[in-house]
Order: structure tokens, then sequence, then C-alpha cells
């Protein structure tokens, strides 16, 4: 082992110029390539998909609890339902749940001297925790409750704002419009003006008080639209949205829904990232493989000779086949450490300045998120050497194939 050790050192470090150092130069950067752009794919591609679901997450927690509206689209008006203690002190014992808290939508119109907005206005009230939102807020700050009457501050989007020229503190009018009730005119004022990034709810959205629209819809102080519940995980959505549902305390015409359901679009859409990153992994190990493979067998044709030389003196054939392939550890290696320290460095680049930019109309962020996961990046570094390593076995066989003497003689 010492000899094959010895040999092998002597030929990766050897600073001659001959084609084969060439070629031991082009697979380090060949690997040092791949690796990269493997930890790369996955850093980013896990920041992108965390960084939108967040934003919705943010913008409507992660289960939603309701009345059952068949036929009626998911984002709309709710059929008030009347608080309940029991069920509220039942979800908030879950282990996953975070916080719980009541919201109500109403279609409203907003209308300054010269322009009018139709949004919807999704209430909520003072147990609310802002810190979900304040990510979202440009400009302003959040809603300021009152302990008596309702909150005439409203958060619009900038979307909003910029059509109708609004600003913070500027006043402006509410409608709520429905059929069979008096049109109920409210004052409000703009305390604050967001933007999370997603168009669909940018342009629809406005957030208020659920006072105001308990007031104009004439419901009791104890009627809701429903729950917005925020988990500790959010990969478990889907599962504590079905824990929820078949409790023995929750209603039977209620129904508590995954936020996925709500923009199953985008979710389908951040799924298919996988799809991709997956593919250009496999190309990244691929590209790997046989830049080793090439490089290998290149090696052992220009070391016939050594190699008959070498068994003429007594070598055995696993003898020979450990210096070519300590010789091919050592590329990898080089590869794989150098390749993980410069993604690593060019991640954290990104994180500290955010150069590489995406247009937000359509990715819904300004620049790529980083999410670098401890385990991936050990995984690419581990299944590179060990693939690597079984595919190097397959060159290295040619060396039992060679016969000393031909090999002597070999030009």
């Amino acid at each position: 082992m010492k000899v094959a050790g010895f040999i092998a050192n002597r030929i990766a470090f050897n600073q001659q110029k001959t084609f084969s150092r060439f070629i031991i130069r082009l697979s380090v950067v060949a690997t040092v390539i791949s690796v990269m752009v493997m930890i790369v794919t996955l850093a980013l591609a896990n920041g992108f998909q965390e960084a939108v679901s967040q934003k919705i997450f943010s913008f409507w927690g992660h289960v939603r609890v309701q009345e059952k509206q068949p036929g009626k689209a998911i984002i709309s008006e709710e059929i008030p339902i009347t608080h309940n203690a029991e069920l509220v002190r039942a979800i908030a014992q879950n282990p996953e749940v975070k916080s719980i808290h009541p919201f109500a939508t109403r279609y409203a119109l907003l209308k300054t001297r010269e322009d009018i907005e139709g949004v919807l206005v999704k209430g909520i009230d003072s147990s609310f925790d802002f810190n979900n939102l304040k990510q979202f807020i440009k400009e302003g700050s959040p809603i300021r409750f009152t302990d008596t009457v309702f909150s005439r501050d409203i958060l619009v989007s900038d979307y909003t704002a910029s059509r109708m020229k609004l600003k913070v503190r500027d006043s402006l009018v509410i409608y709520f419009l429905k059929p069979g009730m008096e049109t109920r005119p409210k004052k409000i004022c703009i305390a604050g003006i967001y933007k999370t990034g997603i168009e669909e709810y940018d342009r629809l959205f406005a957030i208020g008080d659920i006072r105001l629209i308990r007031n104009l819809n004439q419901w009791n102080d104890d009627q809701v639209g429903g729950y917005e519940i925020f988990l500790r995980n959010y990969h478990k959505t889907d599962t504590v949205a079905k824990q929820l549902y078949a409790m023995d305390v929750f209603p039977e015409t209620w129904d508590a829904i995954s936020v996925k359901k709500i923009s199953p679009n985008i979710f389908d859409w951040l799924s298919m990232q996988d799809v991709t990153r997956n593919v250009l992994i496999g190309f990244m190990v691929a590209v790997a493989v046989i830049n080793l493979i090439t490089c290998l067998l290149i090696l052992v044709l220009e070391r016939v000779r050594m190699i008959g030389i070498l068994k003429s003196l007594g070598a055995t054939n696993w003898t020979v086949q450990k210096i070519f392939l300590r010789h091919s550890l050592i590329i990898t290696l080089t590869g794989i450490l150098t390749g993980t320290a410069l993604a690593l460095i060019l991640l954290w680049i990104q994180q500290q300045t955010g150069f590489i930019r995406l247009k937000e109309e359509a990715y819904y962020l300004s620049t790529a998120a980083v999410k670098i996961v401890g385990w991936q990046v050990a995984l690419v570094g581990a299944g590179t050497l060990l693939i690597s390593f079984l595919i190097m076995m397959i060159p290295s066989l040619l060396v039992r194939k060679i016969q000393p003497v031909k090999a002597i003689r070999f030009r």
C-alpha cells in the first residue's frame, strides 16, 4: 500500500509538462464545476421554494378553518361562523400549531376624489402577529387597533396605491356593497403600503380591522369569517389540516383547508422546480463520471510501460490498480473540496449582496433566495466520491489485461 501510495503521489504531483498533467488539471476543474453546480442548484432551489412558500403562508397562515362553501371560490367572502372557544383551545393544543387568529373578508370599493378601485378587504384583529406581515410593509406601519370602536387604519398594496396615487396617512372613503343591504361608506386612513410580489394578492387585497367588516356586515361581536392557523413546520400543512378536521369537537359543516389549495398553481409550479433541479444534478453527475473515466483511461494508456515494468518486478495486478485508484481519488477529493468551498463562498456572497436578481412579477422574488442544508452538501460530496470510486474501478481493470513484455515494448 505504501508503494502504491508513493507512486500515485509522484504521478499526481509531477511537475513535468506532460499531456497527462493537462488531463489531470482538466479533470479536477470539471469535478469542481460539477460539485459547485450541484450545491448551488440545491441551495437556490431550497431557498426559492421556501421563500415563495413563506410569502403565501405569511399572508394566509398555513391552514384555514371556515364554513364549507361548495361551488364557491376559496378566496371569496366567507359564510359567517360563530366563535367556538372550545375548538380554538383544542386547535391551540396541537403541538404543531404556533398561533390561531380570526379573520373575515368582504368586497369593497376604495374611492378618492379622482379614482375608484375594487378590493377584497381582509379583516384581522389585535391578536394577529404582524411579524408575519412586516416583511411586506414597504411604507408606513401596521394597523393601530383601539379598545372601543373599529380601527379606521387600512393597509393597501403598492399596486393599489400606485393606481390611486395614495400615500401613507392619506384619507379616502370605503364602500361595502352587498345585494339587499344599504351602501354604507366609511372614512378610512392609509396606515401602510405593502407589497408581497405575488401579483394576484397585490391586485386584490387590502387589510383592515375585522370589527369594520362586522360593523358593515351587521354581524354580532362573536361572528368571524374563519380562523387562520400558523404552524411551526410548514411541511406538515396537509397533515395538520387533516388532523384538525378529524377532531371530535370540529363542527361537521366547517372545513380545514390547507393553504396549498388556495394557490395550487403556485405550489404545483414550485413542485416542478424539483424536477428541474434533479435533471440538472443528473447532468452534472454524468459529466463528472464521464470525465473521470476518460481521465483514468488516458492515464492508464500513458503509463503502459510503467505498468509493464512494475509487473515484471513482481507487482500484483491489485497493487498496480491501487496506484491508479489512489491517483483518481486525489483528483476527485481535490475537485470535491475545492468545488464545495467555492460553492459556499458564492452562496454567501449572494446572501450578503443579492447580486443574482430576479424579475419579481414572474418569480415572486426580487433576488434569488439561498438556503444551505448541511446534509445536502455532505450528500453531494459523499455521493460524488462514492459514484466516482465505483466508476473508476472499470478503467482500472484494464491493468489486469496488460502483459509485462508487450507493455515494456509499447510506445
